[in-house]
């Protein structure tokens, strides 16, 4: 048996507090102190000099980076995301899709399956898909193709998600959209469902939360404000004690003082910060493509050529460090909506998302300013 242990560091705690001690690891999995002591086999001890100790990050919702998409459809492209996201301290994700034929997102499940079935030690775990459209508003498509949006369709999704092997965590929907509301009452229970790219008013969004949506994606971007006489989706999830809200912490999408609000409205156990990074992401300027739509990238802003806002280039270890260095965070709140809640969301936090004994060892040492000192993806440092 492999044993290592991380010593002298300031650890993360699944309440959002840091406190100094000590992680176990034997094999990949994090151990209690006791089953450490009493397996045997050599020992690694990891120095973290008081630096913070973190559970690797889950990315839930991004499209792609350096250069690859997931909706390329070829395992190559996933894992060339996957490998890029491990080195930023990203150990687990579930790519989304966009607004596509129903021929593309076949070819997009069948990658998904070889790859998810494949042993990458190098790479993020690959824990599912996240569909973003067809089922959306064409009045609130944003940078999705509107020539593909389709009404909500549980045969499609049961065709997909055959197809991909069931890795399909969490479906977007218009809820005010034809067979939208069946489409929620007859999956909500067995799929994460968020309300997104949507013109739902308050009600409206409110009659979507009971029957099965749980999350609003990418929260204030692409649908209704937020106001005093129409509260619209963000108000109902805000009202809803089970529903949480994704934020895209770029410096792009949202301004600092709404994603502290925001913080205070739903509270640090029911953000879930996301990158949707597209593949431009860890690239340099230029211009690139989301969903088969030209994007051009300056600096940290990536639009199509008619000016929309097309997802993001940053990855979520980045929007992190946004979150806490720009935008007054504190960091067990960023560490708590960017591993903690994601993976709660989608279902993998018997296994992600902290640092309890029995759940992989993927976990990350950040120095004082936030940057890297290391990874380690199944309790293996990352090269």
């Amino acid at each position: 048996m492999t044993r290592r242990k991380i010593i002298n560091g300031l650890v993360f705690h699944e309440d959002g507090s840091f406190a100094p001690g000590t992680v176990y690891m034997c094999d990949d999995k994090i151990v209690s102190e006791e089953a450490y002591h009493s397996a045997s086999g050599g020992e690694t001890v990891t120095d973290a000099a008081g630096n913070y100790v973190i559970p690797g990050l889950t990315d839930i919702h991004f499209h792609g980076c350096m250069g690859s998409d997931c909706c390329d459809g070829t395992v190559e492209a996933l894992r060339t995301m996957a490998r890029y996201e491990v080195r930023q301290g990203v150990t687990s994700i579930t790519p989304a899709t966009m607004t596509m034929p129903e021929d593309v997102l076949t070819q997009i499940c069948r990658a998904a399956k070889e790859f998810h079935d494949a042993t990458e030690t190098d790479a993020a775990d690959f824990c599912g898909l996240y569909m973003e459209g067809p089922f959306i508003n064409m009045e609130k498509k944003g940078a999705q193709n509107g020539k593909y949006i389709t009404p909500a369709d549980t045969a499609m999704l049961n065709r997909l998600q055959e197809l991909s092997g069931g890795m399909f965590r969490t479906v977007a929907i218009a809820p005010e959209t034809d067979g939208a509301m069946d489409f929620i009452r007859a999956n909500g229970s067995r799929i994460n469902i968020s309300i997104a790219h949507t013109a739902a008013d308050y009600d409206t969004a409110r009659e979507a939360i009971s029957c099965g949506a749980s999350q609003l994606t990418h929260t204030y971007n692409a649908m209704p404000p937020f106001t005093h006489r129409a509260p619209g989706p963000i108000g109902a999830a805000a009202d809803d004690a089970h529903c949480r809200a994704e934020l895209i912490c770029d410096g792009i999408h949202i301004h600092p003082a709404v994603v502290r609000t925001t913080f205070k409205i739903f509270g640090d156990d029911r953000v879930i910060l996301i990158s949707d990074s597209m593949r431009a992401a860890g690239l340099a300027d230029g211009q690139y493509d989301l969903g088969g739509q030209n994007v051009n990238v300056k600096g940290n802003l990536a639009v199509l050529d008619d000016g929309t806002i097309a997802g993001s280039v940053t990855n979520l270890m980045d929007c992190v460090r946004t979150a806490v260095r720009d935008m007054g965070i504190p960091l067990g709140s960023a560490v708590k909506s960017a591993a903690v809640n994601p993976a709660k969301a989608v279902g993998i936090y018997d296994r992600y998302g902290s640092l309890t004994p029995g759940k992989y060892a993927n976990i990350v040492i950040l120095d004082k300013n936030l940057e890297l000192k290391t990874v380690f993806h199944h309790a293996s440092p990352v090269e």
